[in-house]
């Protein structure tokens, strides 16, 4: 068996092992059980589209974490994981999608074996990836064990990232630079949509100066004309049309960390409506951004764009930002911090935040965002693209 192919070093992983032992104490966790694979991922390195099925980290009191997952994804984890081999435990494939037992039965057995049965164990009750049918086998298997909900702890590890993490999200910065240069390139009247997003991927996957771009944990999102009024729309084959809008928003990835952009095109000549728009946004992000410094809070940011906003008689009824780093499908935020007004989470360098200042109004939508990184003494735009409506005839 080869040799782990670690993208960070094993002291790194001690360290952040540490932190969660410690907010682990702080709840009276005794066992924590993390079934979020960017959680996964950044505390043993895992790396795999295995998500689909039920899959966890187990941090025990003492020790190596330990891999639980399908039996077949076992050799990932070797691949991937810093862990020992004893540490990565399979489950049968008859486990999968059974109508007769359920994985977490499996895992219940093994917890047992180890002693870990009759502690207070956390897990993470409201993701993505932990169902009620998990929580019920587990309880139903582990009598004696005392659970309590733990979403989260994890993720709020993650917030202040290493030099090492920070060095990769400059990496997909590069890249997301690059996959818009492209756009610009390639978008032209009569041109398929479809087409475009092909563009995009090229881009995204190729990526730049010897660097390889990772698969984004959400596809491009790139609706035009009306529709743009809607955020999360992604494409379809018709043609790019004349006097329209579109805004795109996507991510350059590199190792499973992200650096979401977005810019809008029109085709065109500008209407005054996305002139406007381009005015209040712009100057709504130079203020958030003049906030954005070590001591100030999420919402000191959020305040100061809104202030703007609300000068141009704009509402926007949602949050302005949030967390970002390692992610996988189907969303690329940390799920911790957003910068709206009432979330007093103070800002610490090494932070980092898709500073999302779309606006999606009655009939258009108009998105020019940043990627941000707290600084020792402000902030940093990772990426390098120009902050302006692009126009291209």
């Amino acid at each position: 068996m080869k040799q782990a192919n670690l993208k960070f070093s094993l002291p790194e992983y001690e360290t952040r092992l540490q932190k969660t032992r410690k907010a682990m104490e702080a709840k009276g966790i005794d066992v924590l059980i993390v079934s979020d694979p960017s959680n996964m991922n950044w505390l043993t390195g895992y790396d795999g589209w295995s998500f689909y099925v039920h899959q966890c980290v187990v941090v025990p009191p003492t020790g190596e974490p330990i891999w639980y997952g399908r039996g077949q994804d076992a050799n990932g984890a070797k691949f991937t994981a810093y862990l020992k081999h004893e540490n990565i435990v399979g489950y049968p494939d008859h486990y999968v999608q059974s109508t007769e037992r359920h994985p977490m039965d499996y895992l219940s057995a093994k917890l047992a074996e180890r002693g870990l049965d009759k502690l207070t164990i956390g897990v993470e009750m409201d993701n993505y990836w932990f169902s009620a049918a998990a929580f019920a086998s587990l309880v139903k298997h582990l009598p004696n064990a005392r659970f309590i909900d733990a979403t989260a702890l994890v993720n709020w590890q993650r917030a202040v990232k290493s030099e090492a993490e920070i060095r990769y999200m400059r990496n997909a910065a590069r890249i997301v630079e690059k996959m818009h240069e492209r756009i610009f390139d390639k978008i032209a009247v009569g041109m398929r949509k479809c087409d475009l997003v092909a563009e995009i991927y090229d881009a995204g996957t190729r990526g730049v100066d010897g660097i390889g771009g990772d698969y984004p944990a959400i596809v491009p999102l790139l609706p035009s004309g009306v529709e743009a009024s809607a955020p999360h729309l992604t494409w379809d084959d018709r043609p790019m049309k004349r006097g329209e809008g579109t805004f795109f928003e996507i991510a350059g990835c590199y190792h499973r960390y992200h650096v979401p952009l977005s810019r809008t095109v029109f085709l065109g000549k500008p209407t005054q409506a996305f002139l406007d728009a381009e005015k209040a946004t712009l100057e709504g992000m130079e203020a958030g951004l003049e906030k954005a410094r070590p001591g100030n809070t999420c919402e000191d940011i959020a305040n100061a764009f809104f202030a703007v906003l609300k000068k141009y008689g704009i509402v926007k009824d949602n949050r302005t930002g949030y967390g970002i780093g390692v992610s996988y499908p189907p969303d690329w935020g940390e799920r911790t911090m957003s910068l709206r007004p009432g979330d007093r989470s103070e800002l610490k360098p090494g932070m980092t935040f898709h500073f999302m200042t779309g606006l999606w109004l009655e009939d258009m939508g108009f998105e020019t965002t940043e990627s941000i990184l707290i600084t020792e003494s402000g902030v940093e735009c990772l990426a390098n693209v120009p902050r302006k409506l692009l126009v291209k005839d």
